[in-house]
């Protein structure tokens, strides 16, 4: 017997809230994962202010959702200046696995937002606040699943530990940096999740990649300076240092860096190509090779992304010149700012650069030496891992190993020693990026999809995910289609 048509045309629409019920949380944690983003943002965490206030408020949600005191440290430099690690203990099969992010925002000013930074406004479909991107979302996810984890009585084959660290990328030589030196082993891992790098990327609403982050490249500023003997304006020679910078400077924005890909930026171009079509797609395979193709990698340049994950890149930053308007500059200098590959060297890059300035009155300098990061190998078993949860939220997204040519905490534990994978899971809209700026959001449906994709590669890393997400009965709210 055929179903009427009133009751098909009922079934097709719950199709969609059937689907989106496969890649959200359940409801009591979808508000738990809502209420801890709100207390995270709620709570302001810029530099000065220190992230103590929110570390402290999470670990009470760890001890209350019965984590043993032990397994919750708050250690850090100064009282104000507080680092969160929390363990899950698990069967001791492996070497525990660390998932991190950090709790220090970029300042806001309410007078440069349209809403209040320190307040979480949910409208039209977004999430705003300063760090709903970067990076109290990822914050919330780690802590909601953990404590999802372990109200289940999930238990990992290896421990499970989360550290929410201040001052990122070593400020105030707290948060990875700090803990390296200083409680090492809180953090020792097999290797870490970076939730502070990747993210999964979308256009115009369309979900297509969700990179994996095996490198980045590390910053190294260079100063530029020519001297004169300086003089009245009045009486000008052919030259001064200001022209002789200049040129300097035009030379040097003619230049590139030779191409140079690792592993991860050959698959990174391969897979692009998939998503291509036409001349673009062909050229993308044509710079994946051995041997890149000269004239592809010159077209794909123009393309800031594309060169830059070709190439080390250097660009002036900052000018100043001169110290009176009637008088003969006795001094120009001009900043360099660079994004190394791993393996190049700092002081060979100052090299070339004195090469292509090719004026010897233009001296070249490397005030701070940067700690070069090596690439992590790519891991069949992160990479396995992340696929095989992509594919089951959101079939044909393209997981692909990527090159970041921005820094983030992952550099500190590559130096030493610790392999780094960077993934949220949190798609974004790539011409939608607020991080750092005005009116910072992120899509409420790509949160909680993130927070259901970590939960589901903390217990995938850890055995518990390989059979299906839920162990024991199914609860009765994913038995039905969710509500938002």
């Amino acid at each position: 017997m055929l179903p009427s048509p009133r009751l098909l045309a009922a079934a097709l629409m719950l199709l969609p809230a059937l689907a989106s019920s496969q890649t959200l949380p359940p409801p009591t944690h979808r508000q738990l994962a809502r209420a801890i983003l709100e207390e995270l943002v709620e709570i302001n965490t810029v530099r000065d202010s220190g992230a103590t206030r929110a570390a402290t408020a999470l670990a009470k949600r760890f001890t209350g959702g019965g984590f043993p005191p032990e397994d919750v440290y708050l250690v850090g430099p100064r009282p104000h200046k507080q680092n969160l690690v929390v363990r899950l203990r698990g069967r001791g099969k492996g070497k525990p696995i660390l998932f991190l992010a950090h709790l220090d925002v970029v300042e806001a000013r309410r007078e440069d937002w349209s809403l209040d930074p320190f307040t979480l406004t949910e409208r039209d479909g977004y999430f705003y606040g300063r760090g709903t991107m970067d990076i109290k979302d990822e914050a919330a996810d780690l802590v909601a699943n953990l404590l999802r984890l372990k109200a289940e009585g999930y238990v990992p084959d290896r421990d499970i530990v989360v550290a929410l660290t201040d001052d990122e990328e070593g400020g105030d030589d707290n948060g990875v940096t700090w803990l390296l030196q200083h409680r090492p082993e809180l953090i020792r891992a097999a290797y870490v999740i970076n939730t502070d790098a990747g993210g999964g990327q979308m256009e115009h609403g369309r979900r297509l990649r969700n990179p994996v982050q095996t490198s980045e490249k590390i910053y190294a500023t260079y100063l530029l300076e020519v001297t004169g003997a300086g003089g009245h304006s009045s009486l000008p020679p052919r030259d001064n240092a200001i022209y002789t910078l200049a040129k300097g400077l035009d030379r040097l924005s003619r230049f590139d860096f030779p191409v140079r890909l690792n592993p991860t930026t050959r698959a990174f171009f391969r897979q692009l190509a998939e998503q291509e079509k036409g001349q673009v797609a062909g050229d993308l395979r044509a710079v994946s090779g051995v041997a890149p193709d000269p004239k592809a990698a010159g077209r794909l340049a123009a393309v800031p992304l594309y060169n830059s994950s070709m190439r080390t890149t250097c660009v002036a930053t900052m000018l100043q010149a001169g110290h009176a308007e009637n008088a003969l500059p006795q001094r120009a200098q001009a900043t360099i700012q660079c994004r190394l590959l791993p393996g190049d060297s700092p002081e060979a890059t100052r090299a070339t650069l004195a090469q292509v300035l090719s004026d010897p009155l233009i001296r070249v300098t490397l005030p701070d030496k940067p700690e070069i990061s090596p690439a992590s190998p790519l891991s069949p078993e992160v990479m396995t891992a992340v696929g095989r949860v992509t594919a089951a939220m959101w079939p044909g997204v393209v997981v692909l190993p990527v090159m970041d040519p921005w820094s983030t905490d992952g550099a500190y534990l590559r130096q030493a020693g610790v392999p780094v994978y960077g993934v949220s899971g949190i798609f974004y809209d790539i011409s939608d990026v607020r991080a750092h700026g005005k009116d910072e959001r992120i899509l409420v449906q790509s949160f909680y999809e993130g927070v259901e994709f970590m939960y589901r590669l903390m217990k995938d890393l850890t055995g518990g995910g390989k059979d299906g997400y839920h162990h024991g009965p199914l609860p009765s709210d994913l038995q039905s289609p969710l509500g938002r």
